[in-house]
């Protein structure tokens, strides 16, 4: 199994090492935005043509029930194609992140990606399940709903017992989350964030004020639609809304054991990244 994902990690951070190549070499009029190949081809599913980012109409369902394992279907590797204008502070530390994909790629060995050094992606950069391959799991109960993620397998809680929003929160990756239901949605509120995460992997920031809303409505059996807004006045001029994101069900699918390990981190930095990058420790 070790051998196996490190297998797995070296092959998506080669891609990751020179996906900046690519972008440099593309035509001028495929290197503007914030849009990649994230999302999956067009397939067959509950009987109907699907194409990215689509629904087609499925069985039965209960619409309060978000349980299951869900896949991408967008191919914005961010929340919209360009993000709200930055304040002063917003611009400052945007510049500060040097990314290793976009239009302001740098080599990896070079760039400060949380990724690189195996920290936490949080949320909600989590939630654009950045590499179509891996998933995010829901599981539903009384009190709570946890949402799984392939990628580090990292967990995440979300309280729907009624409770308010605690003051002072200490700030963590995942932040703290609560939950309830509007109609047939369910509206996700939170706080309380580590501003040393990315919101993508553009290097855009965020702060330690910065609050999120995710609304999540089941359309059918098969098609759930996700809308996330990022308040953070620190970081920018306006609200930050996503784009409508449309996650298909995998059925029967089983998340395995996927965390990126510090040890194996630094070996492929100095085997593979840094030589890259042109760097030699």
């Amino acid at each position: 199994m070790r051998s196996r994902i490190t297998i797995l990690t070296a092959v998506l951070t080669m891609l990751f090492v020179f996906s900046f190549h690519t972008f440099a070499q593309a035509p001028p009029g495929q290197r503007g935005g914030q849009r990649g190949q994230g999302g999956q081809q067009a397939g067959q599913r509950g009987g109907g043509q699907r194409a990215d980012n689509q629904v087609v109409p499925s069985v039965p369902h209960d619409p309060h029930d978000l349980s299951g394992t869900w896949n991408k279907a967008w191919r914005t590797l961010s929340y919209t194609e360009n993000a709200p204008p930055f304040t002063p502070e917003g611009k400052k530390r945007f510049e500060a992140n040097k990314p290793g994909y976009g239009p302001r790629a740098v080599p990896p060995a070079l760039g400060n990606d949380p990724t690189g050094f195996c920290d936490p992606l949080g949320i909600p950069r989590n939630l654009l399940l950045e590499v179509s391959i891996y998933q995010m799991e829901m599981v539903q109960t009384p009190k709570r709903l946890f949402q799984i993620f392939e990628w580090a397998h990292s967990l995440r809680e979300i309280w729907t017992d009624g409770r308010q929003m605690p003051k002072d929160l200490d700030p963590t990756f995942n932040g703290y989350s609560i939950g309830h239901w509007e109609g047939d949605v369910f509206v996700v509120q939170s706080a309380g964030y580590d501003d040393r995460t990315w919101l993508d992997h553009f290097g855009n920031p965020h702060s330690d004020q910065m609050t999120v809303e995710e609304r999540y409505h089941r359309l059918d059996r098969d098609n759930m639609e996700m809308i996330i807004t990022i308040t953070d006045p620190v970081i920018y001029t306006r609200p930050w809304v996503s784009e409508r994101k449309i996650l298909h069900l995998v059925p029967n699918r089983e998340l395995p054991e996927l965390f990126c390990v510090p040890s194996q981190e630094q070996t492929f930095n100095k085997v593979v990244r840094d030589p890259a990058g042109g760097i030699v420790r």
